[in-house]
């Protein structure tokens, strides 16, 4: 398992855009990704778990990537995807 933390940088927060976009990319991987605040976490292919998380700009998450053909592949790329998208 891999996973980092990442400070909300978009003025919305995770909204329904990057949410949607977020959700679409977790379903083509074939590892477990999660995200977490506080107490609460969901799989992020749950798009409406997600955005009832709440996540504003300024909260910190964690994000868990686990198995799949390729971990650290799928690492990145979602890393990428919160550094370019939120």
């Amino acid at each position: 398992m891999k996973t980092f933390k990442y400070v909300i940088k978009d003025e919305l927060g995770i909204h329904a855009r990057p949410a949607a976009m977020l959700a679409s990319l977790a379903k083509e991987t074939d590892s477990v990704i999660t995200i977490s605040k506080g107490e609460k976490s969901v799989e992020a292919t749950k798009l409406m778990m997600i955005m009832a998380m709440g996540i504003k700009c300024g909260d910190e998450i964690t994000v868990s990537i686990e198995g799949g053909t390729n971990e650290d592949k799928t690492y990145e790329m979602v890393k990428t995807f919160f550094m370019d998208n939120l």
